[in-house]
Order: structure tokens, then sequence, then C-alpha cells
């Protein structure tokens, strides 16, 4: 079950290794990769946090805010970016057993109504995976378009 400390890992600093789809619908489209920074800070004792990446190669950042919901016992996961300037609708889920996080909401992309569920994999003190994917037939196929590998930036990096 989900807690106001599920984040905690990912406070700090970190180096990612992107690759997303140059067509987020299209599971045959190419991948691009670009390297990025990132950094997070945790806010209201655990029940918050706020991250940012830079994407120095591409000319922009990205942020995403995370709430905890106590009496839900879920977390909002909401995505803005420099490029637009706006908040994407939030992604909404929690933390299993085993340690896996999995959140879904519904959004938009090239005109179309997708599902988008995001997930946390591969949490270490070193590492961590994020996934985004996207459904337009009702979650009866996805087609994963970003994944982000994390790596802890050590004092020297």
């Amino acid at each position: 079950m989900s807690s106001p400390h599920d984040f905690d890992f990912l406070h700090g600093e970190w180096d990612i290794h992107n690759l997303r789809r140059t067509d987020f619908l299209d599971a045959d489209s190419d991948w691009e990769e670009f390297p990025a920074t990132h950094r997070c800070w945790s806010l209201f004792d655990g029940a918050a946090d706020i991250d940012e990446m830079d994407v120095p190669d591409q000319g922009w950042r990205g942020l995403t805010l995370r709430l905890f919901d106590p009496s839900a016992r879920v977390w909002s996961l909401n995505w803005s970016s420099s490029r637009t300037g706006k908040l994407f609708p939030p992604v909404t889920g929690r933390f299993g057993a085993d340690g896996r996080g999995e959140f879904h909401g519904d959004d938009t992309h090239d005109g179309k109504d997708v599902r988008v569920r995001y997930v946390w994999s591969g949490i270490s003190a070193t590492t961590a995976r994020w996934e985004q994917a996207f459904s337009v037939d009702g979650e009866d196929t996805w087609v994963t378009n970003w994944v982000m590998d994390f790596t802890r930036r050590t004092s020297a990096s």
C-alpha cells in the first residue's frame, strides 16, 4: 500500500538516459536517445515532491509535481514542460508490495484520446526506471513510447 514516502528514493541528483519514440502512437517508429540531468526534492514532510529534468541537447526542461492523497492512499503525478508551459492532466496510482509503481490517466496526443500509463520499477539506491505508454484502444494494447533509466549522481559527477 502506498505511503507518503514512496518517492523518497528519487530525492537527490540523477543522470538520465532517455529512449523516446519518434511517434508516441506507433510501436514501429524509431527510438531517439538523449541524456538529461535530474534533481528532486521533498515537500510536505514527504507527502509531495517536485523534480526538474534538464535536457540541454534539446533545449527544454520538464518538471513533475507529485502529491500524495492520504485518504485515498494514491499519488497524482503532474507533468509540465518548458516547451508548452502547461500542466498536463495528472496520472494517479500507487506502489504495490513488489515495489513497482503504476499510474494511469487520460490525455490527448495528436488529436487522439489516449490512456496514459507510467510505471516506476527497478528501484534501488542508485538506479530507477520510468516508462510511459499510451493506449488508444481501451487498454487492450499499449505502446511504450518513453523510457528513462536513472543513475544516481555521485559527488564527483
